[in-house]
């Protein structure tokens, strides 16, 4: 017969640890850029945009050229913030699946 006590303590101490990998996420910042690194984006690691630098050669009248410049960094940093939580809930589970549960939140 399984350890009731046992499995509850261990959810217990794993939804804790995913409780702490959450709260280090979101005090992550990554940055994504493009145009070999003339415009870059900074996310936290709710992929919440904090911070935006565009060197002044993009300021051009190709308002739709630096729309996408701007694209492409954001989905940079958003890659990386999904790679974070994908790696820090892997820490936290200790490798357990939990079938597609998101960091963060």
């Amino acid at each position: 017969m399984l350890n009731i006590q046992g499995l509850m303590k261990q959810a217990q101490m794993m939804q804790k640890k995913m409780q702490e990998a959450q709260e280090k996420l979101a005090h992550t910042e990554v940055s994504g850029s493009s145009a070999n690194g003339l415009l870059t984006v900074t996310l936290n690691g709710k992929s919440e945009m904090k911070k935006i630098s565009i060197d002044k050669s993009l300021a051009s009248d190709d308002v739709e050229m630096l729309e996408d410049l701007i694209m492409v960094a954001y989905n940079n940093a958003h890659s990386q913030v999904e790679a974070l939580a994908e790696a820090n809930m892997k820490e936290a589970t200790g490798g357990v699946n939990l079938g597609g549960l998101k960091l963060p939140f």
